[in-house]
C-alpha cells in the first residue's frame, strides 16, 4: 500500500515538472524550420582518413539513429528559444549572421558566426540559444543526428545567465 503512494505521489511530481518545464519554455520566434530530409541509420562505426592530408574522422553511435538536415530561416531579431537537442549538431550559417549564447555561461559571451562559418552543438542536455541580432535575413543548415524515434529539438526554460 505504502508502494502504491509513493509511485502515485513520483509520478505526480514528474508530470508537474514537465507541465512547469513546458510552461517556462522559450519558444522560437521569428525563426523557420524546414526539414529537408530525414533518414534512419543503423549503429554507426566509421573511421577514416585521408592519406594526403593525414585528415582524419571518427563516427560511433550505439543503437539506431535518426539523422535530420534541417534549415532555420531567421527574420530579423528572430531567435530560437532556449532548447537542447538529444544528440550533436553541425550547423552551417549560410546566410547573414548568427548569434549564439551557451546557456552554461555565466557571462554570456557571443560567439558570432557569419555566412559560410559553421560550429558544432555537442547536444546531450547543451543548452543554447541562437539569435539574429541584425536587421537582415539570416539562415543556417543543420544536420542532427539523434537516438532513433528521440525529438529532434527540446523546449528550455531560460537558464537566467542572459538579460534577454
Amino acid at each position: 500500500m505504502k508502494t502504491r503512494w509513493v509511485l502515485a505521489l513520483m509520478a505526480v511530481v514528474f508530470g508537474v515538472a514537465m507541465y512547469a518545464g513546458t510552461v517556462l519554455a522559450t519558444p522560437q520566434a521569428g525563426v523557420t524550420t524546414t526539414q529537408l530530409a530525414k533518414g534512419g541509420f543503423g549503429p554507426i562505426k566509421v573511421t577514416t582518413q585521408d592519406p594526403v592530408s593525414g585528415w582524419q574522422a571518427a563516427l560511433e553511435t550505439m543503437g539506431a539513429s535518426d539523422v535530420y538536415a534541417v534549415r532555420n530561416t531567421f527574420d530579423p531579431g528572430g531567435q530560437t528559444g532556449w532548447h537542447t537537442h538529444p544528440g550533436p549538431s553541425l550547423v552551417i550559417v549560410t546566410a547573414g549572421t548568427i548569434t549564439a549564447y551557451d546557456g552554461d555561461d555565466p557571462t554570456c559571451t557571443p560567439k558570432v558566426y557569419t555566412a559560410g562559418q559553421g560550429f558544432v552543438d555537442p547536444g546531450g542536455g547543451h543548452v543554447h540559444i541562437l539569435r539574429n541580432e541584425t536587421n537582415l535575413h539570416a539562415e543556417t543548415v543543420a544536420i542532427q543526428l539523434v537516438p532513433k524515434d528521440a525529438p529532434r529539438r527540446i523546449d528550455m526554460p531560460a537558464p537566467g545567465n542572459c538579460p534577454f
